[in-house]
Order: structure tokens, then C-alpha cells, then sequence
């Protein structure tokens, strides 16, 4: 499954991004940073940033919780979408991600909104489930793909009906088609897409996402 037209999707991400993505210069010189650090650059596409944006707007959520920092790119969108009172704990394993991300945040005008906590993500969550912490309105999943599965049963722990969860890198280019993928990453994400297809408390869907491949954004809303 790897024949895909990569031209015209970045074509078509150009020309939604230069409709409703104008540029940002907080966002841009955050990339910028990031990769002067030395950070991986699987930040989401800008075009993702917003769909992130509107859908935690549409979900009015003032309690959000993030797995997976990086620079804080997908942060610094969700952040923004919350009201003053608002609240982003994001969970990050890297210090140096960390630091960066925090910087980033602050430079946006996001930072006070915004708590990183450095850990493995699944430590921290079971920490938060432990300490009864109040649950979240949306979660955006966006880390290592084979701790997919195990971030899903931790979060939801940490939910009420209607909370919304998103998931991104779900389709792998069409890799998670394949019977038996052959790498981690696209194994990860296809247990995790079987696990929300057949998720008692989930009523879910994935929503293509084009950039240079084809990948995918999973929404789940919380019965």
C-alpha cells in the first residue's frame, strides 16, 4: 500500500493551509528552535494544528490533557483553544523536549495555561489515575505508536461521557492494512485502531489526514 500521489497531497495541504493556516511567527520560530535542538521533526502539519484547534472549540473543553509534547507545536494549538480558565497538563518523556516546548508555550502566549510533566507517559498517567485526577474534556494522543493501546486504557480512566480523544499517525501510509505490518510503529497503530473499532465506551471514527503521506486522526467521543 505505498502507491500514493505525494505531489498532489502536498499540493492540496499547501492550498488548505494558505486559506485558513496564514502564518504564524510564534508557531514558525518554534519549529525553527525545535529543530536547532535537535528534535525530530513529526511536529503535526499545520493544517492539522487547526483541525486540533476547532475541534477542541467545538468539544468547549477547558480541561485538556496531551501525551506526547515534542516542541510543543500540537500543544501550543490546543492551548489556544482554551478559555481563560482553561487547562493543558501534556505529558513528555524527553527534559531537553521539554525545555524546548516550554519556551516555545511561553514565546505563543500559552505558557501560564500549560503544566509539562517529564516521565514515561504511562507512569504519569497512572499517577494521575491514583491521585484522582479531575477527569479531562479532550486528549490527544500523539506518542510513541506500540504505547498506544496502553495510553487508550489509562485515559480513559481519566474521562466522563463526552469526553472527546483524538489519536494521530493511524493510517502509516496504508501500512496498518497489511495482515502483519512490518514495523513497530505501524503494528502500534493498527492495535490501537482495532481496539477503538471494537471499544464498548467508544463511539469512534479516523479521519484521513494529507501531508507528504497519507496518515490518520482518530476522534472517539466517550459513551
Amino acid at each position: 500500500m505505498e502507491s500514493f500521489n505525494e505531489k498532489l497531497a502536498q499540493q492540496v495541504d499547501g492550498y488548505i493551509e494558505g486559506l485558513f493556516v496564514p502564518h504564524d511567527e510564534a508557531l514558525a520560530q518554534g519549529l525553527k528552535d525545535a529543530e536547532a535542538a535537535g528534535l525530530p521533526s513529526i511536529n503535526v502539519s499545520a493544517n492539522e494544528g487547526k483541525l486540533l484547534y476547532l475541534i477542541t472549540k467545538m468539544a468547549q473543553a477547558k480541561r485538556v490533557l496531551e501525551i506526547g509534547t515534542l516542541g510543543g507545536f500540537s500543544t501550543t494549538w490546543l492551548a489556544r483553544a482554551l478559555p481563560g480558565n482553561g487547562k493543558l497538563i501534556t505529558l513528555e518523556l524527553d527534559q531537553k523536549h521539554a525545555d524546548v516546548a516550554r519556551k516555545n508555550l511561553d514565546r505563543a502566549g500559552v505558557g501560564d495555561k500549560v503544566e509539562i510533566r517529564v516521565g514515561r507517559a504511562s507512569d504519569s498517567l497512572q499517577k494521575m489515575i491514583t491521585q484522582g485526577e479531575t477527569p479531562f474534556d479532550l486528549i490527544f494522543i500523539d506518542a510513541d505508536k506500540p504505547g498506544y493501546v496502553e495510553y487508550l486504557n489509562r485515559s480513559l480512566q481519566l474521562t466522563r461521557p463526552g469526553t472527546v480523544i483524538l489519536a494521530d499517525n493511524l493510517i502509516r501510509n496504508g501500512r496498518v492494512m497489511d495482515s502483519h505490518p512490518g514495523d513497530e510503529s505501524a503494528r502500534g497503530a493498527k492495535a490501537y485502531n482495532d481496539a477503538l473499532a471494537q471499544h464498548p465506551r467508544l463511539e469512534s471514527i479516523i479521519l484521513p489526514i494529507l501531508r507528504e503521506t497519507l496518515d490518520g486522526l482518530s476522534i472517539s467521543i466517550v459513551k
